[in-house]
């Protein structure tokens, strides 16, 4: 029937978007079943080499099978790495278990490590690719709808720390990237919803038309319609590709990209990088209060402020400090809530801070955000007071 080859026809599409950096230029391909042709495109882009998985223990049950039975018979596997899921897999001892394992597979310089999972396990694997053997190449096969707009385009590797998140890694450009949006049938809806999150972010800070077409399509996204995610990851991929290639070392406009991130890694590092605040429910909250107090000191207009508010609160995301769940605070207290020097302090680990000073992505309007190291820092407090009780 024309309405079943259809529907097979959009399922086969698949998405190309190059990220140029001249000879470390890479390929993001985006589409269905694309773990299942892992083999080709891996070959296609770094030839016939042997191969370490690092995924984390709730990715490997759904799709290292996949993965395994489409390598069966190659032996191009020689370890497979399972790390515990979550933000706090993300530190020094883990990073040191990772690294001995990829050495004692007797994995060289010519061969790669697939890091096959959300953000966490991409910036882990990528980071321990960057240092072992002084750098070995790595694939990204994404497998949370964070990871494949965001995290694993870039290069962008790394582990927290106490002090903050993200604050020791390295650049270290992924050779493919692999998105396969049959990978996201697996995620809770809270996780789709927190990936969801840095999918408005290409919206608000420099595409109006796609935050306009996210208003009108963002709730299939959310259920799972296959055609809106395969066309929002694509944009996000787009957008992010032309960044990267524009400013691979954040010394410019990829700041951009940490619209909200100010705010929100603060509250990620003062939620312990705990389950009860997920990065993209963290960043949902940064980037309404970045409006919020764009709006504020008379950058933004309140109207456009209100619209992003909306706009996540309708995806069923947190949009405010308050909403963070309870004893989420070091302190397990009740309702707690950052006070505003800890919020300042870690604020002022963010990685942008430039002689002591900090700097945030602003925005004048949807779709037009900027960076500044303009803040008046007592206004600055008295919007943080205002707003841990809103």
């Amino acid at each position: 029937m024309p309405e079943a080859t259809s529907a097979q026809g959009a399922r086969d599409e698949i998405s190309r978007v190059n990220v140029a950096l001249g000879e470390r230029s890479y390929d993001i391909h985006i589409g269905a079943g694309l773990i299942e042709k892992a083999p080709g495109l891996i070959a296609e882009a770094l030839g016939d080499t042997r191969l370490v998985i690092v995924t984390d223990d709730h990715v490997a049950a759904a799709q290292i099978p996949r993965l395994q039975t489409a390598f069966a018979g190659t032996e191009l596997i020689r370890d497979t790495v399972i790390v515990p899921a979550g933000e706090a897999t993300k530190r020094f001892e883990r990073l040191e278990q990772v690294c001995n394992r990829l050495l004692a597979s007797g994995l060289e310089r010519g061969d790669a490590v697939v890091a096959l999972g959300g953000g966490v396990v991409g910036d882990l694997a990528g980071f321990a690719a960057s240092i072992v053997r002084r750098g070995v190449r790595f694939v990204q096969i994404p497998t949370s709808l964070l990871a494949q707009v965001d995290s694993s385009v870039g290069g962008k590797t790394g582990i927290n720390t106490a002090h903050g998140k993200n604050l020791i890694g390295a650049f270290h450009q992924p050779a493919l990237v692999i998105a396969d949006t049959d990978a996201l049938a697996t995620l809770s809806d809270r996780q789709l919803r927190a990936g969801y999150a840095e999918v408005v972010k290409y919206g608000l800070l420099g595409d109006r038309e796609f935050f306009d077409w996210l208003q009108i399509n963002g709730s299939a996204l959310l259920a799972r319609d296959q055609a809106a995610i395969r066309q929002a990851v694509r944009v996000s991929c787009e957008a992010k590709a032309r960044i990267v290639a524009d400013d691979e070392r954040e010394r410019g406009q990829r700041a951009l990209l940490n619209l909200g991130h100010t705010f929100g890694h603060a509250l990620e590092a003062w939620a312990g990088y705990s389950d009860r605040l997920l990065h993209g429910e963290a960043i949902a909250i940064g980037m309404v209060l970045a409006f919020r107090y764009s709006a504020r000191i008379g950058l933004a207009s309140t109207q456009d402020a209100d619209t992003v508010e909306a706009h996540f609160r309708s995806a069923g995301l947190p949009t405010s400090i308050a909403e963070i769940p309870s004893n989420a605070g070091p302190t397990g207290r009740a309702n707690a809530t950052p006070s505003v020097s800890e919020m300042l302090a870690l604020m002022g680990q963010d990685k942008k801070v430039e002689r002591g000073k900090l700097v945030l992505v602003l925005a004048r309007a949807i779709g037009y955000a900027f960076t500044t190291s303009q803040i008046d820092i007592h206004e600055l407090e008295t919007f943080l007071t205002e707003e841990r009780t809103r």
